[in-house]
């Protein structure tokens, strides 16, 4: 028996997807061209720990689609709750998104956004086309994390909620 057809519209789904939080990532890699290049991807989770794997989503339309579509290699940077500014640095669109930005390199050369709160470098292992985007499974080949909180994204902002509780919006 096939799915019924939603009950709800787009921006309904939307708000429930919202009320589960997710961290936010830069997804980068390096250009045919060998620049550095990414983009702000909050659609990351784990997959299996035997082998390890990640995923993440892109939208089929995204600028970057196709340069990420051949790149053999990525890293997933997971932000710090102080890196708001390059979050949205790198979901604008247009600018030289690596400019004036701290990152160091992989062991494959990759960009690492500096003090972020872990990092996955990855073998681009599968891509699933699936409605408007497409899922990523990278098999991690290198990983680490720090102490730092992770920056959060919830209900359509980012929870920008100090240790006092109190939630101030971005």
């Amino acid at each position: 028996m096939p799915a019924a057809r939603p009950d709800f519209d787009s921006s309904a789904f939307r708000s429930a997807l919202g009320r589960f939080a997710t961290g936010v990532t830069i997804v980068a890699s390096l250009g045919d061209d060998g620049r550095p290049f990414g983009l702000t991807v909050s659609s990351f989770n784990s997959v299996s720990l035997e082998p390890p794997l990640v995923l993440w989503s892109l939208s089929l339309a995204s600028g970057s689609f196709e340069a990420l579509a051949r790149s053999s290699h990525y890293t997933v940077s997971v932000l710090a709750a102080d890196q708001l500014e390059l979050a949205k640095r790198f979901a604008a669109r247009g600018a030289d998104r690596f400019a004036g930005v701290r990152w160091r390199p992989s062991a494959r050369g990759l960009p690492i956004i500096e003090d972020c709160a872990a990092w996955f470098e990855c073998y681009n292992r599968s891509r699933y086309a699936e409605g408007d985007h497409a899922i990523f499974v990278g098999e991690v080949e290198r990983c680490a994390h720090t102490q730092a909180m992770p920056l959060v994204f919830h209900a359509g902002d980012f929870d920008l909620t100090p240790r006092d509780g109190r939630r101030r919006s971005a």
